[in-house]
């Protein structure tokens, strides 16, 4: 729709007729005042715009139209017979309009700025809705994950219940007498155990997924020796995994601040991904080192399977997987994610150097103050 605004009928008819027969819709005011009472009214493609006119002149209403939010985006054309100096043309760009036009006008110059001008409003209108919608299916998504938070939080809660019930069960049965002195009990037993540890774990993360989610993750913050948080961390990973060998290369006389417990879990995570992922190697390198900005960097290195450099960048992301290992390794996709937030919580940073069949290095680096 456009919007012809001139005090004088005959103009208005003779660009109405004119427009109409290019097959466009118009409008038509007489006045300023009758102008802004049908802009606010419709929404307009293109406004044209005579400049002399009695009681409020053109560049009063286009300044007024640019303050309406509805009206903001429309473009004016001003038209004038009379105010064709150098002057009044500068006024016209400055009070909103996009083009001046002196009259008497070529009219095939006309409509070919007036099909421009309308065809690049509806362009800006289909953006314009085209974010809306956007916009719209975010927040749609945002409230599709809080309900999934919500769930994974009370999921994981009520699980954690029944699964300490269980664990005592089992307990009690490795105890017992026909179970001692029987392997295959002992062995069904032990199975049952290693499943019910994959379950708790599964658990754990969910649970710190919800904490993180929600911002209630807790942080022990203190002054830690890293030499004793790669001790620690290796003689955990031994007891889990002794099968594997794991080698410590640096040695970082220093102290960092942060929470041990998390930090350790990062590393174990890094730890397990690493024995996870190299199926032919039970080799594993823990690396320390300081960094030319004097950070402390600490890293985990396998000689696995590798990661396809156009997946690295997404494997801290929640819930992500790589689609040639998601087949073969079991997981959910939580570790990595949760590993970025407790670094992120350190004010750290996190990062992966991989080589496809060759191995690959997860690292973070924490300042030292």
């Amino acid at each position: 729709m456009i919007l012809i605004v001139d005090d004088k009928q005959e103009n208005l008819i003779s660009l109405k007729k004119f427009l109409e027969s290019n097959n466009f819709k118009v409008h038509t005011a007489s006045s300023g005042e009758d102008a802004l009472k049908k802009v606010l009214k419709t929404t307009y493609a293109l406004i044209i715009l005579d400049v002399q006119m009695p009681g409020m002149d053109g560049f009063e209403v286009a300044e007024l139209i640019s303050g309406y939010s509805k009206a903001v985006d429309t473009p004016i054309i001003f038209l004038s017979a009379v105010n064709t100096e150098k002057k009044f043309i500068t006024k016209g760009y400055e009070t909103g309009g996009i083009d001046y036009l002196t009259k008497p006008f070529d009219p095939d110059i006309l409509l070919l700025k007036v099909k421009t001008f309308y065809r690049l409003f509806e362009q800006a209108q289909a953006m314009h809705n085209m974010q809306e919608t956007l916009k719209q299916e975010i927040e749609h998504r945002k409230l599709l994950e809080n309900k999934k938070d919500e769930f994974i939080s009370i999921a994981s809660h009520e699980l954690k219940t029944p699964l300490t019930s269980v664990r005592g069960y089992l307990q009690l049965l490795e105890r017992l007498p026909e179970t001692t002195n029987n392997e295959k009990y002992k062995k069904y037993l032990a199975k049952t155990s290693a499943q019910l540890d994959k379950l708790r774990d599964l658990i754990d993360d969910l649970l710190d997924i919800s904490k993180i989610e929600s911002g209630k993750m807790k942080f022990n913050f203190q002054h830690i020796p890293i030499k004793k948080l790669v001790d620690n961390t290796i003689e955990n990973i031994s007891q889990m995994h002794p099968k594997h060998t794991f080698k410590r290369y640096g040695d970082v006389d220093t102290f960092i601040y942060g929470d041990e417990m998390r930090l350790e879990q990062v590393l174990i995570n890094y730890l397990t991904n690493a024995i996870k992922y190299s199926p032919n190697s039970t080799e594993i390198h823990i690396e320390s080192k300081m960094t030319h900005d004097h950070k402390v960097q600490i890293g985990v290195r396998d000689f696995g399977i590798g990661i396809p450099p156009d997946k690295i960048s997404n494997l801290f992301d929640k819930f992500y997987r790589v689609e040639e290992s998601s087949y073969k390794f079991q997981g959910l996709g939580m570790g990595l994610y949760i590993c970025k937030e407790i670094i992120a919580r350190h004010k750290g940073e996190y990062g992966v150097e991989s080589e496809l069949n060759k191995g690959s290095l997860f690292y973070f680096r924490l300042p030292l103050n």
